[in-house]
């Protein structure tokens, strides 16, 4: 299933307008990833190996000047350095993300 967010298209299972999606639907579940392999946003790594029909590749570190994040809230795309830095709150409209996000980061960024 493919929705537009703040004109941008996620990919995902049952994505809603903010980018949750059936893995991850908390209030806070805010964000969907530009995965490097495909170029295609998706709101999580679950949706992406259910859908994606590929192997996940992660971003390297010399990439982290990319857009790559996208906020649900407000449909801003921060670089993976912005969102990184960002403490778990989007720059732009001040929206809290989960911070439990943190925890799968090594699926999307190289450490």
């Amino acid at each position: 299933m493919t929705v537009v967010v703040h004109g941008t298209s996620v990919t995902g299972l049952n994505v809603d307008e903010e980018t949750r999606c059936a893995h991850y639907h908390d209030e806070r579940d805010i964000i969907a990833i530009k995965f490097k392999c495909c170029g295609k946003w998706f709101p999580c790594h679950e949706c992406h190996a259910e859908l994606a029909g590929h192997a996940a590749e992660v971003w390297s570190k010399e990439e982290f000047d990319a857009s790559a994040i996208l906020c649900g809230g407000c449909g801003h795309q921060l670089t993976i350095c912005e969102y990184l830095a960002c403490d778990s709150v989007c720059p732009h409209c001040r929206r809290q993300f989960n911070p439990g996000c943190a925890r799968p980061y090594h699926l999307y960024f190289e450490s």
